[in-house]
């Protein structure tokens, strides 16, 4: 444990969306602009509520920024890919006053 704190983390969990359409699917291949295989995805599927597709990935932490552009590949084509911050989604809170009860 001492010795993997030392060196530091060698990779992280992102949130990815996609730019470019296709649908990242798990154990596909992340790379970066140079072509260079940089990470894998760990899950990705269509966002209903959110009208686009999404993916979970584990790259280098320097690849970590929000809006770093990272490629997927998808059956041998690079589809281009935003890293964006997880949650994807959250719920807006009801803002709305308590009505009081007319007992």
């Amino acid at each position: 444990l001492e010795r993997s704190k030392a060196s530091g983390l060698a990779r992280t969990l992102v949130g990815l969306e996609m730019i470019d359409r296709g649908i990242a699917r798990d154990e596909y291949c992340c790379s970066n602009g140079a072509g260079e295989r940089i990470g894998v995805v760990t899950s990705g599927s269509p966002s209903p509520t959110l009208g686009k597709n999404i993916a979970l990935a584990f790259v280098p932490p320097t690849y970590s920024a929000v809006g770093t552009i990272l490629y997927v590949e998808i059956r041998g084509q690079k589809h281009k890919a935003q890293v964006v911050r997880t949650p994807f989604y959250k719920r807006q809170k009801n803002t709305a006053a308590p009505q009081a009860s007319g007992r």
